[in-house]
């Protein structure tokens, strides 16, 4: 083309430049950790659902509208059962909630803080031994820091669901099986809770004198019974092949069914995986007997004995988890009341004693601070290992 003929360079148009595609920026661990505060915050059972099946939990997000009454409303219910326990004690005085400090005080705070941080140690074993009946071989230097960082978010930060939808999400995350690590923590928590009654129930066979309280031991041995009872039936329907087996390929809480299925018939299968379960479970809720006798001691209730903690302190733990209020507040406080008022222990002191062990256990739970901080373990590269048999 001749140059006298072409035109001038500024009358040619000019395409617009197509923008330059950005290139994802990785994931910082800190950033990761700070997405897990904001989303545990404001999980629900339908996020639970979704981390079962596999998909993100950023897509599956509560009402906002739940979120708003949720904890306002929790809250309220804690604050309500405490002033009903205030005036229901005749002459309560706040100080009497302060305890008597001396070098033995001091020495029974630091045994039930270790013994609260011992206690989530044992929780990590009893939870790898269920992964193990699940067929995945999972490390406890794995597990330990993921079970403290549920602890803490459990009883530090203020969740709907709590730490073990932190379990779920990092062991899943590790594993690449979201349905398995969801299955795992569902049925570590089921088979744990079968040795309580079991506990409650020796307490009483060793002490006659608990078994003629009146009230007190009839409602401990019903909460007993009846957890027991209703424990069984949900991991014998899982068991079922009509019912539980029938769900392994299915999805949601139904693929969460199936995975329990194959878990109980495996355990069924290896007695020895079973055995392992329950007496890392009775351990478990043993060490959580000491941390509530030493803190017993603590509060100036120098008459209890382990006994008695062994018959109702069972009963506690099982009504604290109930989801009226926060983390068990008042509703562990008026246990406390119920059980220990006719062994003769005062009101303000049973009072004392509940509040201390959320204080306790609230210290024992800034162990886990770092690991939630850290985030979770990175993926693994073989994934999940499945065991034999």
């Amino acid at each position: 083309m001749n140059a006298s003929m072409r035109p001038p360079r500024d009358s040619l148009p000019r395409q617009p430049k197509s923008p330059r595609p950005e290139t994802p920026r990785p994931e910082t661990r800190g950033e990761s950790s700070a997405a897990d505060t904001h989303d545990f915050a404001s999980l629900d059972a339908r996020s639970l659902v979704a981390m079962a099946e596999g998909t993100s939990l950023h897509t599956e997000r509560s009402d906002p509208a739940r979120k708003r009454w949720v904890l306002p409303l929790r809250l309220t219910v804690s604050a309500v059962m405490l002033l009903v326990l205030y005036l229901r004690i005749p002459e309560f005085a706040w100080g009497d909630l302060v305890p008597d400090w001396s070098a033995a005080t001091v020495a029974w705070a630091a045994v039930a803080v270790i013994a609260s941080v011992i206690a989530v140690a044992l929780s990590a074993a009893r939870w790898q031994r269920v992964l193990h009946g699940l067929g995945l071989a999972i490390a406890l230097r794995i597990l330990l820091p993921i079970t403290f960082a549920g602890q803490f978010v459990s009883n530090v930060l203020p969740t709907t669901i709590g730490g073990d939808v932190l379990r779920v999400s990092r062991l899943g995350r590790h594993t690449g099986d979201n349905a398995g690590a969801f299955a795992s923590v569902s049925l570590e928590r089921l088979t744990g809770w079968l040795v309580l009654p079991l506990i409650s129930w020796t307490g009483f066979a060793l002490d006659a004198n608990l078994r003629g309280l009146g009230r007190a031991t009839s409602v401990a041995l019903t909460i007993g019974a009846v957890t027991l009872l209703g424990l069984i039936v949900i991991l014998v329907a899982a068991g079922l092949p009509s019912l539980g087996g029938r769900m392994v390929a299915e999805a949601g809480w139904r693929r969460f069914l199936g995975a329990v299925h194959l878990g109980v018939g495996r355990l069924r299968r290896h007695p020895l995986d079973a055995l392992g379960v329950v007496l890392a479970g009775a351990a478990f809720q043993l060490v959580l007997c000491g941390a509530a006798f030493a803190a017993a001691r603590v509060a100036g209730i120098n008459t209890l004995s382990f006994t008695a903690i062994l018959a109702f302190y069972p009963a506690v733990l099982v009504a604290q988890v109930l989801p009226l209020g926060i983390s068990g507040l008042g509703v562990r406080e008026g246990a406390f009341v119920l059980f220990l008022e006719p062994l003769g222990v005062p009101p303000e002191n049973a009072v004392a004693l509940g509040l201390l062990l959320y204080l306790l256990n609230l210290i024992g739970s800034l162990v886990g601070a770092p690991a939630f901080a850290a985030g979770g373990p990175e993926r693994s590269s073989g994934s999940t290992t499945a065991t034999s048999g």
